[in-house]
């Protein structure tokens, strides 16, 4: 049993904003009143029949860092209580989460149906790297229920997508999918790093895993790198932990540490920055060079309804489409000030990249055509600065494009 499982047995009635600031406490003979990092690879033992207990499972305590640590069990529980999950599991990034949770779940001659609008790198998981120890894969557009029915074949065992997806939002019904699923015995696996676990419960719409980059909104000022699988506790302590412990990608405890920090601040991070990207929608469709915006809390998002319906707000990533193409959306970025060009997202400062030329450039422009990512979308990470500063440095980086 995971040392996470005996944190805070009374703190499941708390308030979120509470959760997020005291769960999964694991105070020390000190009682500190931040969390204790430990820094540590391995754990003493009274005696060798204590190791021997302790590997063998049969009586509690820490063996190996890379098993598990005081540590990053304070952050795996603060994250379960928070999605409302059995269990959680560390990893050491976001993409070690999407990998282990689906290879937890998968064998050579299984089949998995994907929505093909992934992050590049989620993209490679489910079409290059799965296929290779024989596990079939069939990517559809994961918007058409029809299209999920009709990929399901006998050795069906997984579905997996985002919602919303990376970069241009499009929104997955989460619940229907999942009775799809269900019905043809697979699994749902749902990557939520867009919505974080305050917008968007995947779990009660009935998800059956959900995987989060914590770099992202968890982590939140771009400081460390880490990930998180949560779901059933058999699944997560069994499956997953039994990855994590023979194949490394293990969260350091530094890293988890910093996490547990960023969770502290997530709830009025998440709430300014949602508030500003719904601003940041409402600049953007009104201007003359930009073509599209995609914003899920927008009411010109085709699927508005159903992200309403699914999340508690629309999220703090806007992606918007400019005239001219990659020259448009190159000279923009190029002439930005405030908002800082990286493929990160989540992040207190403002972020934009080029989802094209960066985080989808490796799937091919095919791919992209079909995944509506064209060479003057840009995708924006709202910060917290003021939106009327953001406002202004579109402003002047607007001004010097030739349309």
């Amino acid at each position: 049993m995971a040392a996470s499982s005996k944190l805070n047995p009374d703190a499941s009635g708390w308030q979120t904003a509470t959760q997020l600031v005291h769960g999964g406490q694991l105070r020390s003979e000190f009682q500190e009143t931040s969390e204790a990092l430990y820094l540590t690879s391995g754990f003493v033992h009274e005696s060798a029949e204590s190791a021997e207990g302790r590997f063998k499972g049969e009586t509690g305590g820490f063996v190996y860092s890379r098993y598990e640590n005081p540590t990053v069990a304070m952050f795996e529980e603060r994250v379960r209580m928070l999605e409302g999950a059995p269990a959680a599991r560390a990893t050491a990034t976001g993409m070690a989460a999407v990998t282990i949770a689906l290879m937890a779940q998968l064998k050579a001659g299984d089949h998995v149906v994907a929505g093909r609008a992934l992050f590049g790198s989620c993209h490679y998981i489910v079409n290059d790297l799965l296929p290779r120890f024989g596990v079939e894969t069939t990517l559809i557009d994961g918007r058409d229920l029809d299209a999920w029915q009709a990929a399901v074949r006998p050795n069906t065992k997984a579905f997996f997508f985002e919602s919303p997806t990376n970069p241009t939002l499009e929104i997955v019904d989460i619940p229907r999918v999942s009775e799809i699923a269900h019905a043809a015995g697979a699994l749902v696996t749902v990557d939520n790093v867009f919505a974080t676990p305050l917008l968007q419960k995947p779990l009660e719409l009935g998800a059956d895993i959900v995987a989060y980059s914590a770099t992202k909104h968890i982590d939140g000022q771009g400081r460390c790198l880490g990930g998180v699988i949560l779901g059933p506790e058999e699944f997560i302590n069994k499956n997953v932990f039994d990855l994590l412990k023979h194949m490394g990608p293990s969260i350091s405890p530094f890293n988890a540490w910093v996490c547990l920090k960023g969770l502290e601040t997530l709830a009025v991070r998440l709430e300014r920055q949602c508030a500003s990207a719904k601003q940041m929608a409402n600049f953007l469709i009104e201007r003359p060079e930009v073509a599209r915006v995609f914003y899920p809390g927008h009411e010109s998002h085709p699927q508005h309804e159903l992200a309403i319906k699914q999340m508690s707000a629309g999220g703090q990533i806007v992606s918007f489409e400019l005239k001219g193409g990659k020259a448009s959306a190159f000279a923009f970025q190029n002439a930005l000030q405030l908002i800082k060009i990286s493929n990160n997202l989540g992040d207190v400062k403002s972020l934009i990249t080029h989802p094209a030329t960066t985080t989808h450039q490796r799937i091919g422009a095919e791919a992209r055509d079909e995944l509506d990512i064209g060479d003057g979308l840009l995708r924006i990470s709202v910060g917290l600065e003021d939106t009327v500063d953001l406002f202004a440095d579109i402003d002047q980086a607007a001004a010097g494009l030739r349309l």
